[in-house]
């Protein structure tokens, strides 16, 4: 039996009844002002479900509530817009396939927002309430490759390096990882903070190393994903480590398992969080002793 708008639950937003329910009026009355006025303007799910944008709803409401006269309400929400840009409206555009739309939400987001707060609350979320929906496999690779080439784009237009600490970030994730949209945004917001940065893929052979370690001379490195073997990961731990002394080492995502002893320091799911535990690690004088344990030991015991 096909559902009901009342149990669409496939994608971010208002479903009909709440929304009715915040406006104190049917759900026919509802839709019979969208087919009218054309606003509320809701979203589909993939199985044709409406959801309404939150914006929309309480702008209407406290317009309703103000003139009492729905052509006068609607006219007056519209006015004075749809507020800020979020993730589920984005969500929505992303759903639709609509890179317009997708792009110039994103462009009024960074007129109130930071570039970093604006990955983090829009950009991110929005993708990953793309993955959430089972039966939107193509509405989330496109997503995921959206968001991919828009941070891919800032990274290229970031200012130069301010800093001389390096930062070294081995992604083992894989495409359309929502993690490894994480470690991008983690290297953008490490780049717009004036840091070298280096992202490479933990399939590298740890011997091969050497020449980005001489080049970078990394303080930090930042271990995401997590499709990699242990065993793989500690090697090139050591081989960093070897190469690069006073490497501290930091698990963005969950690359290594949380036995409670390793010596890796966790980071914050969110990437701002994380750049700053890392800003404040490479900005702190190298340890005054080296461990002389061997490095595997130390990185993954």
């Amino acid at each position: 039996m096909r559902a009901t708008d009342d149990n669409a639950d496939t994608m971010s937003g208002i479903r009909t009844n709440a929304a009715a329910v915040m406006l104190g009026v049917s759900p026919n009355t509802l839709r019979s002002w969208e087919r009218r006025f054309g606003y509320p303007s809701p979203a589909r799910t993939s199985g044709g479900h409406r959801q309404y944008d939150l914006h929309e709803i309480e702008a209407l409401k406290q317009a309703f509530e103000e003139t009492h006269n729905v052509s006068s309400a609607i006219a007056l929400a519209r006015q004075r817009g749809e507020g800020p840009p979020s993730s589920s409206r984005l969500g929505a555009a992303l759903a639709r396939f609509d890179e317009e739309r997708a792009g110039r939400l994103l462009e009024e987001s960074l007129a109130v927002r930071s570039l970093e707060r604006t990955v983090q609350e829009v950009l991110l979320p929005a993708v990953a309430e793309k993955r959430a929906d089972a039966a939107a496999a193509a509405e989330y690779e496109f997503a995921w490759r959206y968001a991919t080439g828009w941070l891919s784009a800032l990274r290229r237009v970031a200012p130069p390096a301010t800093r001389p600490e390096g930062v070294l970030l081995l992604d083992a994730s894989v495409p359309c990882d929502l993690e490894a949209l994480h470690v991008q945004a983690l290297e953008l917001m490490l780049r717009r903070a004036g840091l070298r940065t280096l992202t490479l893929t933990t399939g590298l052979d740890p011997a091969r190393l050497g020449r980005a370690l001489r080049a970078l001379q990394p303080r930090a490195l930042v271990l995401g994903g997590r499709r990699a073997e242990l065993d793989a990961v500690g090697r090139l731990v050591y081989a960093v480590r070897s190469g690069a002394r006073d490497v501290e080492v930091f698990d963005f995502g969950g690359a290594l398992p949380d036995t409670g002893a390793s010596t890796v320091r966790r980071l914050a799911a969110e990437p701002i969080a994380a750049c700053e535990a890392v800003l404040e690690a490479v900005a702190a004088p190298p340890a005054a002793a080296f461990d002389a344990r061997p490095a595997r030991e130390r990185a993954v015991r």
